[in-house]
């Protein structure tokens, strides 16, 4: 199965409460709800398009919970609810749980082997919504193929980040995009080899290479 990323991103790169004030509160976040102004027909296009390719569902166990107790409820025949409600579900957690939602796992112990055996099953894409610790443990393992990331024009300031000062260094790809009408932009990317640029001085004037 391919494993793909999808998440919400503001501008200076925290994709923590994007959708909510209450949402996610951890760490004494406040600003929650930082993409609600910019959402628009496009972005429903684009996230109906990320579930019509979906094979399973690979979620944290906070995302899980909070998806759960709104999507199980939804039955509008969207991709998205169709996607959640019906698909496969694994969820990532460190204590016990008892999952409550069609079709739902639990992953205990060794996430990253967990998911690279789920990895290796023929299927659609297994993909992971949000779930920010998850998301972070799985792109310093090197195990996300794509990065699927709608990006808001607002910088929230603090909180939770995809990419870390401690996370290896990549290249990307870009291989789709869009921008929406409220100025957010759409980026499908694949990793790529990182690569730096090297500027070099001769006889008193500059060149760039790429090195």
């Amino acid at each position: 199965m391919k494993l793909t990323l999808h998440t919400f991103l503001s501008l200076d790169g925290v994709m923590q409460g994007p959708g909510a004030v209450d949402e996610d509160r951890s760490g004494g976040f406040d600003r929650g709800g930082w993409l609600i102004p910019y959402g628009d027909e496009v972005m429903g296009e684009i996230v109906e398009g990320w579930f019509a390719k979906a094979g399973a569902i690979l979620l944290g166990r906070t995302t899980y919970a909070m998806m759960q107790s709104y999507w199980s409820q939804i039955s509008d025949g969207s991709n998205t609810a169709n996607g959640l409600n019906n698909l496969p579900k694994y969820v990532a957690t460190s204590t016990p749980l008892t999952p409550v939602w069609n079709d739902s796992t639990a992953l205990t112990g060794d996430v990253v082997k967990q998911v690279e055996e789920l990895k290796a099953k023929p299927g659609g894409e297994l993909q992971i919504h949000g779930s920010c610790a998850l998301a972070r443990t799985l792109h310093q393992a090197g195990l996300i193929d794509e990065y699927r990331l709608l990006t808001f024009p607002v910088a929230v300031g603090t909180g939770k980040r995809l990419f870390t000062e401690d996370a290896p260094a990549y290249g990307f790809q870009l291989v789709e995009s869009r921008v929406t009408s409220t100025g957010a932009t759409y980026s499908a990317l694949t990793p790529a080899p990182f690569q730096t640029g090297t500027a070099v001085i001769e006889d008193g004037s500059s060149a760039f290479s790429v090195d």
